[in-house]
């Protein structure tokens, strides 16, 4: 079960209070576990691309099951079967940072992404802010 409406936002909201802190303007995508799209927020003045990146790197990681970082490794160890893989699975995949998995338990609910940080770590640290007020939500 995918996470609610209102806990995919709290999730943008809390990695946009961390891009705000951190002066990042980011976008925020949130997907479920089938790598369909929940949720996306743009903060003001975020590339309009970042929204399209943003979303793909939260799909890629639902439906590779592993977060960006881990995904990224894998990228560089095949990048031939990556090179190829988009037109096998007729979706864009995409490996970066700022992407993790929304676990509950050992269950995969979906996956949240942030693009548009400027220096590095900042998808990162954001992303992290955004799982973060997921722990808190669940653990009230």
């Amino acid at each position: 079960m995918p996470l609610t409406l209102p806990e995919a936002h709290a999730v943008i909201a809390g990695a946009h209070e961390r891009a705000a802190k951190i002066a990042a303007l980011v976008t925020v995508a949130v997907v479920d576990e089938g790598g369909h799209l929940q949720a996306l927020g743009r903060m003001n003045g975020a590339a309009p691309l970042s929204a399209r990146i943003a979303e793909t790197k939260a799909a890629s990681v639902a439906l590779f099951r592993r977060d960006g970082a881990a995904l990224r490794q894998m990228q560089e160890a095949s990048p031939g079967f990556f090179a190829q893989l988009d037109r096998a699975v007729r979706v864009p995949i995409l490996a970066g940072a700022g992407a993790a998995l929304i676990l509950r338990g050992d269950t995969v609910l979906g996956a949240v992404a942030v693009s548009g940080g400027m220096m590095p770590g900042q998808d990162d640290e954001c992303a992290e802010a955004a799982l973060a007020v997921l722990t808190l939500l669940t653990s009230s």
